[in-house]
């Protein structure tokens, strides 16, 4: 699988710390005022690269805050 690097504007092939495990820290919606899709897009994009890594055959962590 390969992941865009936006730092190098490159893409690079995912290599995991843990052999065959993958931890995600998302940064969910800060809501100071009403709900629109910029919310909904963080949730759909890490939510299609959860099950993906998964499907992939990785055990899959997922820690997600909103604030």
């Amino acid at each position: 699988m390969h992941i865009y690097d936006s730092s190098s504007k490159t893409k690079s092939i995912f290599v995991p710390i843990k052999d065959g495990e993958v931890s995600l820290y998302i940064c969910g919606p800060t809501v100071y005022d009403d709900s629109h899709l910029g919310h909904a897009r963080s949730a759909i994009c890490f939510d299609l690269l959860h099950r993906t890594l998964k499907a992939i055959g990785y055990r899959v962590t997922v820690a997600k805050n909103i604030t």
